[in-house]
Parts: structure tokens; C-alpha cells; sequence
């Protein structure tokens, strides 16, 4: 409770609205897949496009979002998001209960979804560098962590049994209520918020689309991150809908066990988030950081030995805890150490420049990995994928750029 009271008001209703919409997002987790095969009665390849297209049309779109978040003030942004994504994914139970429901309702409201999630990240990432002092983010960003893996945990399986009692627009409904919830909460944040200062020229400018990517790969350390992570965020990613129909189909897994497979060792996301402030103080970010981006890449690649029954469902628990809890250490120091090596006039374009390159990245290997599959096998192609990760760690930083020393100030709000 100390540790909440000194990072303030405001982060306490800032951390409450992300909650609401992390917990939101995991009650609802894989609806429109779920609507498309149970309502639409969609095959593999339109589910697959669902998948990929609104990952990839998203972060098309929110391109020119970047130099737009940055020059308006946050939070204002942050509530028009939420009524967004609130607004699009209502028109889903709104267009079932008249029966009006298709298939191209879905790719777009994944699609508005995606971008919305890309100037909604950028926007908070810029306000909270603004609200907490450097010492102070590595805390609120494990908090942001913990909470992401507490409603990983809870959400789908209580998203399951809604859908089972109520219909399968449900968590779409509750989905949706929770981005209400946030704009409410960011609203109670109160308070004034200058509008940032323009320098040049008063429209948005072709030069500025870019000076996030700029940002990154001009930076010595943040570039390396940069295509760490979203070689390592596609390859996992596209794993995951070929370990589904491996489980589901040749292996013969339940759904309940499915669910219990990734559902359990989400506890390894809370025991990661909450050992980042301890390991950075001891032992420094920048070397937590990358000892933690080499061992969440060894895990992978024992899903590709998976077998039927109860030893397998061990395997899998076992080797989604460790990666899991590798990530969620992982995660917090990364993302406190982009803010920290990011000018405040420059945040949302280069928190929106990662989004986009992940979110394509993920676009395109979840369609790669699908082609592969269809030609190998769900097995090999999965074990690809691990193989390839086992080389990630190489682009990792080899050292950092003066960090501050985010983890020992950190250990003073302990």
C-alpha cells in the first residue's frame, strides 16, 4: 500500500482504468475468432485473415497517429481511444441481435481495434512519462505488467463460461463496457495538462510520419530492442494458432485443458513483473534486461515435443510458466528504458513506431508460419520457430547507453 500511495492520485486512477480495460480485453480474449466460427460458421482461412489483416490494416492506419498524439494533449486522446474501441466493438452485439452480422463487420472492427490499441499505447506511454518522476517508472510499468498477466490469467476462462451461459457475443459486451471504464477512470485523473509546443511548420509534415523509426534506429541500444523484439514477439505469436490445432486436432486435448494449459502459467507473469525493481537494483536494468530477453528465447522450442495426456499438458504448463515469467521480467525494464532514452516531445511517435513494427511483424509471421504449416505440418513448423528463436538472443544489446539507474532508485519505494 506504501508503494501505491507514493506513486500518487493520479497513477492510482490511471492504474485502475488500465486495469478495467486489461481485464476487459481478458474476459474477451479471441471473441471475434470465437464469433466468426460459432455465429458466421468461418473456415481456417477467413479466421487466419481476421487475424492477420487487423494486425496489419491497424498498423497501417496508425501511422500518421504518431505526430498526431504527440501534439495534443494525452489524455484527451487516451479517453477518444477508449470510445473508440468501446463504439466498435458494441456494433458486434448491436448487428447479431438484429441480424445483420457478416463476416466484413468483423475484419473492420478488428481493424479500428488495432489501430485505436497503437495511439492508445502511445498516448498513456507519453503521460506517464510526464506524471512519474525516471525513479518511479520501472515501478508503475511492473504494476502495468502484473496486472496484464492477473487478467491473462482470470479473463479467458471466465470469458469461456460467459460464453457458455450467455451467448457468444458476450465478452465482446464486457469487452467493451471496460474501455467505457477506462475513459472514465483516465477522466477522474483530473488535473491540467499543457498542450505540447509545435516547433516548424503547423501541419502534419511526411517527415514526421518517420521520426519515430528515426528515433530507434539511431539509437545504439533501442535499436537492437527494437528487432529483438519483434522477431521474438512474431515467431512466438505465430506458434500460437498452430499449437491450438495441434492440441485441439492430432493430440486430442480438451478445450478445458487447452484453457488450463495457458491459463496456469500466467502465475509466472505476476513472479516476473514483481522481481524486475529487486533484480535491476542488484544487479543493474541493462544486464537484467538482457539476461531475461536470452532466456525467455529457450523455452519455445519445447512445444514442439508436446504428446497427448497428462504428460504433455506438464510439458506445456512447464514451458509456458518459464516463458511467461521471462517475458513479464523482460517487459517492465523494456518499456522503462525506451521512456527513459526518449525525449518527451518525441514519446508517442516512437511508442507508435514499435507498435506498428510489431504488429505488422506478428502480421506477417503468423501468415508465414500459417503457409508453412499447411506444407510441414503444425509439429515442424512450430519447432521452426523455436529454432529460430534459440538465435535471438545475438540481436540483443551487448551493452547499454548510460541508463539511468532506474532499478536502485526504484528499491527505494520498497
Amino acid at each position: 500500500m506504501a508503494g501505491r500511495q507514493a506513486l500518487g492520485r493520479r497513477f492510482g486512477w490511471l492504474w485502475a482504468a488500465y486495469a478495467a480495460s486489461a481485464y476487459g480485453t481478458g474476459l474477451g480474449f479471441g471473441a471475434l475468432p470465437l464469433i466468426a466460427v460459432l455465429v458466421l460458421h468461418s473456415g481456417p482461412t477467413q479466421v487466419a485473415v481476421l487475424a492477420a489483416a487487423g494486425r496489419a490494416v491497424g498498423a497501417a492506419l496508425a501511422v500518421p497517429l504518431g505526430p498526431w498524439v504527440e501534439f495534443r494533449r494525452k489524455r484527451p486522446v487516451m479517453m477518444a481511444m477508449d470510445l473508440t474501441r468501446f463504439a466498435a466493438l458494441m456494433s458486434v452485439p448491436a448487428a447479431f441481435a438484429f441480424g445483420l452480422l457478416g463476416f466484413a463487420q468483423l475484419l473492420v472492427v478488428s481493424v479500428v481495434v488495432a489501430a485505436a490499441n497503437i495511439a492508445f499505447n502511445a498516448a498513456s506511454g507519453a503521460y506517464l512519462k510526464s506524471l512519474l518522476p525516471p525513479e518511479h517508472l520501472l515501478v508503475a510499468n511492473g504494476r502495468f505488467e502484473s496486472t496484464t498477466w492477473t487478467a491473462t490469467t482470470v479473463g479467458p476462462p471466465l470469458g469461456g463460461a460467459a460464453i457458455g451461459l450467455f451467448g457468444p457475443v458476450t465478452t465482446v459486451v464486457v469487452d467493451a463496457v471496460s474501455y467505457l471504464l477506462s475513459a472514465l477512470g483516465i477522466r477522474a485523473i483530473g488535473g491540467t495538462e499543457p498542450r505540447p509546443a509545435r516547433s516548424g511548420a503547423p501541419r502534419l509534415r511526411a517527415g514526421e510520419l518517420l521520426a519515430g523509426w528515426r528515433h530507434i534506429l539511431g539509437h545504439p541500444v533501442l535499436r537492437p530492442l527494437l528487432f529483438n523484439s519483434i522477431v521474438v514477439n512474431g515467431l512466438i505469436m505465430a506458434s500460437e494458432p498452430l499449437l491450438a490445432v495441434l492440441l485441439l486436432g492430432p493430440l486430442g486435448f480438451s478445450p478445458w485443458q487447452y484453457g488450463l494449459a495457458f491459463a496456469a502459467p500466467c502465475v509466472g507473469g505476476l513472479i516476473g513483473s514483481r522481481l524486475a525493481r529487486p533484480l535491476a537494483a542488484r544487479f543493474g536494468q541493462h544486464r537484467v534486461l538482457r539476461i531475461a530477453g536470452a532466456l525467455r528465447a529457450c523455452w519455445p522450442l519445447g512445444l514442439a515435443f508436446v504428446r497427448p495426456g497428462v504428460p504433455g499438458l506438464v510439458l506445456i504448463i512447464v514451458v509456458q510458466f518459464g516463458l511467461v515469467t521471462c517475458c513479464a521480467l523482460f517487459n517492465p525494464l523494456l518499456s522503462t528504458y525506451r521512456l527513459d532514452h526518449t525525449d518527451p516531445g518525441r514519446v508517442a511517435r516512437t511508442l507508435t513506431a514499435w507498435s506498428i513494427s510489431s504488429s505488422a511483424a506478428i502480421a506477417v509471421m503468423t501468415a508465414g508460419w500459417g503457409l508453412l504449416a499447411a506444407v510441414t505440418g503444425p509439429r515442424i513448423a512450430i519447432a521452426a520457430a523455436g529454432v529460430l528463436l534459440l538465435f535471438t538472443p545475438l540481436l540483443l544489446p551487448r551493452r547499454g547507453n548510460a541508463p539511468l539507474d532506474t532499478g536502485k532508485q526504484a528499491a527505494s519505494l520498497l
